[in-house]
């Protein structure tokens, strides 16, 4: 029997290789490039007592109570609804864009008419994708439509992707759609939580487990040796059994369908001596030069009582770089990446015994939920490949 090798420790690569210790009393190698766990997840404290995401904001949103059933058996979660503001001409807009940002946008009595044609038009449906609204057969609500995508939409894309808006695949343009209500949660989740202690002691007690063994700051792709014509994987000479893979998946084949684009962040932290800064603990700046999103973590926080100040993260959005110590965040979806992560899909389908995980190596823009329970999914077929 040869190893189990799982690289990447964010909620994929963690959950499966609990599920894999746990439930099938396997041993497994957990192989992490960073100095630390948790993935894009990690987060500390800072010196002035402030829990700070490293990697940007991440709330547990679902609506699968077993997503938040299964995180609190490794750690206390705390309710935390998710609630955002956009800066569009100086003024704070709600977001998602709601009925409120309607009459922020248009003025009252333009907007008496606007949200009437909306309840009419979008009746029963709880969001509508801003890309729908502006391609209305109404005019207003297709002017409307268009004022969103000119104003946030394109302009916000436009520094995140670095990419022509249009070519960008409909499942990154639809992922904040228009609330058809005053509904004020950024996502309309049933469920929104966090961890009390973070997502650091989070991930240590899921990986907290005798047959998981951690090596931290270490390539996976320096140790590992794929043999498409044997169809045999090894890690340091060592045959692998099973290989659960959430990195970049053109990495682990060498490029060898060509490179595919993932985006980065550059993300800098100011503290100010003061209660607060901003109006809502998350600020998208679509209309902003270089940066797309600031977070004052305080108000992220349960337990407030160390804090002093407040402490505020500004992200700036680019290109990550092969070999380079930034780490790729997001993948960019178009039908020609999507095509060339497909060749890859279809490589690793090859060896048998590759699983694919997670937001770099499915090249889905996935929320944590989504990891996770892909994640269980992605176990149920490890545990079936060697049942057989």
């Amino acid at each position: 029997m040869g190893k189990i090798v799982v690289v990447g420790s964010g909620f994929s690569g963690s959950v499966i290789a609990r599920a894999i210790a746990e439930e099938l009393n396997k041993e497994v190698l957990v192989v992490e490039k960073r100095s630390h766990i948790a993935g894009n997840m990690f987060d500390e404290i800072d010196e002035h007592g402030i829990c700070v995401h490293k990697y940007g904001p991440h709330v547990v949103v679902t609506n699968k109570w077993s997503i938040i059933k299964y995180l609190s058996r490794f750690s206390n979660m705390y309710k935390h609804t998710v609630k955002e503001l956009s800066f569009i001409d100086g003024n704070y807009v709600r977001l998602p864009f709601n009925f409120e940002s309607v009459q922020q946008l248009v003025g009252c009595e333009k907007a008496e008419i606007l949200i009437n044609k909306l309840r009419r038009e979008f009746k029963g449906r709880d969001r509508v994708p801003v890309l729908e609204l502006a391609n209305s057969n109404d005019v207003d609500i297709m002017q409307f439509g268009h004022l969103l995508f000119e104003k946030a939409y394109r302009t916000y894309c436009a520094k995140q992707w670095d990419v022509p808006v249009e070519s960008l695949d409909t499942s990154i343009m639809n992922r904040v759609p228009m609330a058809m209500s005053y509904d004020e949660r950024y996502m309309n989740k049933d469920f929104q939580y966090l961890p009390s202690d973070g997502y650091e002691k989070l991930f240590k007690n899921i990986l907290n487990h005798p047959n998981i063994k951690i090596i931290l700051n270490t390539d996976a792709n320096e140790h590992l040796n794929l043999d498409i014509e044997k169809t045999i994987i090894t890690f340091d000479n060592d045959e692998v059994e099973i290989l659960v893979y959430t990195g970049a998946v053109d990495e682990l084949f060498n490029l060898k369908y060509g490179e595919l684009p993932y985006r980065s962040l550059d993300i800098e932290y100011e503290w100010f001596d003061k209660e607060r800064i901003y109006p809502e603990e998350i600020i998208s700046f679509p209309q902003a030069k270089g940066y797309t999103r600031k977070t004052e973590y305080k108000f992220m926080m349960q337990d407030k009582s160390n804090c002093r100040g407040t402490t505020v993260a500004t992200e700036y959005p680019k290109a990550y770089i092969k070999g380079k110590s930034i780490s790729p965040f997001y993948p960019v979806i178009t039908e020609e990446t999507k095509q060339i992560h497909q060749k890859y899909v279809e490589e690793a389908g090859y060896f048998g015994n590759i699983f694919l995980s997670g937001r770099l190596a499915d090249f889905r823009y996935y929320n944590m939920d989504d990891c996770i329970l892909h994640a269980f999914d992605v176990f149920k077929a490890i545990k079936k490949k060697l049942e057989e």
